[in-house]
């Protein structure tokens, strides 16, 4: 058996691998404490059933639309697999928080593994507690039902880490390519959260405006200025009021100027960049006139992201 000195676990909320597991990933994902805050478990169980119920059907033609899959997990596969290949020594591999693989059974291999020293990395670049917190509460269950004590590093914000801001600005510049920025405006699309969040003291609202100055900041260093720069919010749900401005809001009043979208709060492709604003927002965009909408890839499995990890890890390791 290879010899590790350390497991790194990328932790994200995964989505789902065909349109057979969409009920699974939903039905997971709302009966969630740190998604649906309802502290009777009872009426939380019924009210996830009646949002499921009334949206796995859409849900799946959405998936239907991207391929019928969601990228996150291939994609999240692909990135251990190259900071695998420069690092052998370290075991780098992911646990979802609704579909497989489960934290449960990554802990398991893990443990087979005889290695003791664990690295956590969110995936979520600013920190939430409908997020990140969600994920590690999740390691830590299995930990505890395996009676498995290794050390644990926690690596769960990185939002305004300036190799981050540095990548996100490379990102869009690629996106941009020869155009002018000042015939474009900026839209930082991030994941919305309910406000009732915001108000008991997450910090996520926060570190996503933090994120944006820093992000504007770094583009003018590189004498890159957009004609604006707008923080939205997207993906709502429910009928309870969520953060916004919204990110269809913003596409509405920045028409029909040119858009460029980079989704913030996302470091993987998944259904929300995927459908929501590379098709739904696009023909939003297109119908009322935009004539050039681009939405900026993910950092996914780049060279770039790779190298933001390990210095992640390093700097971790000499702190």
């Amino acid at each position: 058996m290879h010899t590790y000195n350390k497991a790194v676990i990328l932790l994200n909320m995964g989505g789902p691998n065909s349109l057979d597991e969409v009920s699974t990933f939903l039905r997971n994902m709302f009966a969630d404490p740190c998604i649906l805050s309802l502290k009777n478990n009872f009426f939380r169980s019924m009210l996830g059933n009646v949002i499921v119920n009334t949206r796995i059907e859409k849900s799946k033609k959405i998936y239907e639309k991207i391929g019928g899959y969601s990228p996150l997990t291939d994609i999240t596969f692909k990135l251990t697999q190259k900071l695998q290949a420069r690092n052998p020594h370290t075991f780098y591999t992911y646990a979802m928080r609704y579909v497989p693989p489960y934290a449960l059974a990554v802990m398991q291999e893990i443990m087979q593994k005889n290695i003791n020293d664990i690295i956590l990395i969110s995936m979520y670049p600013q920190y939430s507690s409908t997020t990140t917190y969600s994920s590690f509460q999740d390691i830590a269950a299995a930990l505890q039902q395996l009676h498995f004590t290794p050390h644990i590093t926690t690596i769960e914000r990185y939002g305004t880490h300036p190799l981050f801001i540095k990548s996100l600005a490379q990102s869009i510049k690629v996106t941009l390519g020869n155009s002018n920025p000042q015939d474009f405006v900026l839209i930082l699309s991030a994941h919305s959260v309910p406000t009732s969040r915001i108000k008991k003291g997450d910090p996520y609202q926060k570190e996503c405006e933090e994120s944006r100055t820093l992000l504007e900041q770094e583009l003018h260093t590189n004498n890159i200025f957009f004609k604006d720069i707008q923080l939205s919010y997207q993906s709502k749900v429910g009928p309870v009021q969520w953060i916004g401005p919204y990110t269809d809001s913003i596409i509405k009043a920045a028409a029909p100027h040119n858009i460029i979208v980079y989704p913030l709060s996302f470091t993987i492709d998944n259904s929300e960049t995927k459908y929501e604003l590379a098709i739904q927002y696009s023909e939003l965009a297109k119908s009322l006139g935009v004539q050039d909408y681009r939405v900026c890839e993910c950092l996914n499995d780049s060279d770039i992201f790779v190298h933001f990890i390990e210095t992640l890890i390093h700097d971790n390791e000499t702190t």
